[in-house]
């Protein structure tokens, strides 16, 4: 008998709860409760009910409210959708009662990386090319193409002869033209500036079409990025064939130069790591969120960042993290951007509680709430020091918020156009998932998907749920892998070559 059969039946988060969660498939008469037990199977990774809940009563998850009853719910029942729905209630945003301040890590930690001549710190080094319209994506490809690596070694390997070059990168997209000016130009613009001055790129080149709305100049102007990258427009340059051969000189003309480059040991407060989660399940408030929230605490302690994104899938706990917040203004720019999601999601005619993915429900997940509550789980437990817009630079040291959608690439893309030099992603129905050029470590919630799909998770957290090992223990383990990967280790996604298709800025205002 494994240990996750051996291990108790349900999961109790906290005294004040009502629900617990099935930590497998329980079959009907399963004790849950002193004297309660499962009127019906219920799923694993689901609630189930430790007592009665009259119509409209809160049901509480994490001693947290996740949503109202909707009809009587008995002892013993199985809580989802057909009997818990959202609805209002006070929220205390108490800002900053609960910020403290944060210890230093005892012995610091330390990972071998690149400096940069702006003084910041990568953990991979590769030649980027950056497209500003869709138009020039497949010229940028061919460029990327011709560099590639083959990993099954049946074409020789151009960039042999630079070892300490890790690969050509190619981040193409689906807009650049066809959109307004204004706040979409603006948002555009400030990712692709984030990826040219990205850490992990030594040398940039950026391809245009010519007669697209992105015009290169103006993107070099706005973000100030003129002597920062090359720059090929199609119409100008002659054609796709000459634009290809002029962009696959350039590579050529700076591999030596990228080559340069060495590792040397540099200290965590140097980590800028991207909290993302996807493909959640009931267990990812359990297992891989918490253990990855008590890595982030880790990062913080050694004075390094993480960056918490997601709006939607913040809301509904926002109160929480204005307590932690260090400033009145810090925690009132997290409500403004929960305000701004409410009249988006009215104006659009959606709602908030649409966030949970079909996906994501069946793994257990109701609404929002639980969403949320689980979702945050990732930022630990330390001061929130700053809120930033979508892509834009963060600069503070400490857990940082950045407002992006839920939707994983996308929130990803802005995270990283952030600065951030390393991800964190957990999963547990099994996302696939990289976002060149920063490597993307992928933990998984659950032990049976960590054996299914090892070809792509790098961490199981399901031990968590096994019983063999606790949350701080997994988590430190993260953050040794964290040091690890920061310092040249391959992930399991790099390794398949996941992080070019993914790229995805942020899409605002009308296609015209």
């Amino acid at each position: 008998m494994d240990a996750i059969a051996e291990a108790p039946p349900v999961i109790r988060l906290h005294a004040e709860d009502g629900v617990v969660i099935a930590r497998r498939a329980l079959p009907p008469g399963t004790p849950v409760a002193p004297n309660v037990v499962a009127r019906a199977r219920i799923p694993a990774g689901h609630k189930v009910a430790t007592r009665g809940h009259a119509p409209g009563e809160a049901i509480r998850r994490y001693g947290q409210i996740i949503g109202f009853a909707t009809e009587a719910i008995a002892p013993g029942e199985w809580v989802h959708t057909q009997n818990c729905a959202m609805g209002d209630f006070s929220r205390d945003y108490a800002f900053g009662v609960d910020a403290r301040p944060t210890a230093p890590a005892e012995v610091p930690a330390h990972f071998l990386g690149y400096h940069r001549a702006d003084g910041r710190v990568a953990t991979r080094n590769s030649i980027g090319i950056i497209t500003s319209v869709n138009c020039s994506a497949h010229v940028a490809d061919l460029i990327a193409r011709h560099f590639a690596r083959d990993p099954f070694g049946d074409r020789p390997d151009k960039l042999a002869a630079f070892p300490h070059v890790d690969e050509v990168v190619a981040l193409t997209h689906k807009t650049g033209c066809g959109m307004t000016e204004g706040e979409p130009l603006r948002v555009l613009r400030r990712t692709l500036a984030g990826f040219a001055r990205h850490p992990n790129f030594s040398h940039v080149i950026a391809i245009g079409l010519g007669c697209e709305v992105n015009q290169l100049g103006g993107l070099l102007e706005e973000q100030r990025l003129a002597g920062r990258l090359r720059t090929l427009n199609i119409q100008e340059s002659g054609g796709t064939r000459k634009t290809v051969e002029a962009g696959i000189e350039f590579v050529k003309e700076v591999l030596a130069e990228a080559d340069a480059a060495r590792r040397e040991a540099v200290p965590a407060s140097e980590l800028c790591v991207a909290l993302q989660c996807g493909g959640s399940d009931g267990y990812s408030g359990i297992s891989a969120n918490v253990a990855l929230g008590f890595a982030s605490d880790l990062v913080v302690r050694n004075g390094g960042t993480v960056i918490l994104s997601e709006s939607p899938e913040t809301y509904g706990a926002e109160h929480l993290l204005t307590r932690r917040a260090t400033s009145r203004a810090v925690g009132e720019k997290l409500v403004d951007i929960m305000k701004w999601w409410e009249e988006y999601t009215e104006r659009e005619g959606a709602e908030m509680n649409a966030n949970p993915s079909p996906g994501n429900k069946a793994g257990g997940l109701t609404t929002i709430l639980e969403k949320s509550l689980g979702a945050m789980a990732k930022a630990g437990t330390t001061n929130l020091v700053e809120v930033v817009r979508y892509a834009e630079p963060v600069t503070a040291k400490g857990f940082v918020f950045m407002d992006t959608p839920g939707y994983d690439p996308v929130g990803a893309t802005g995270q990283v156009a952030g600065g951030a030099n390393l991800m964190c992603f957990t999963t547990g129905r099994g996302s696939v998932f990289g976002m060149k050029p920063a490597p993307s470590l992928k933990l998984a919630t659950n032990t049976p998907m960590f054996q299914r799909m090892e070809e792509d998770m790098d961490i199981n957290c399901g031990t968590v749920l096994d019983g063999s090992e606790t949350v701080e223990e997994c988590g430190a383990r993260i953050f040794r892998h964290m040091l690890s990967v920061a310092s040249g280790e391959r992930t399991k996604s790099e390794a398949l070559g996941f992080g070019d298709a993914e790229f995805a800025p942020w899409v605002l205002g009308a296609t015209m």
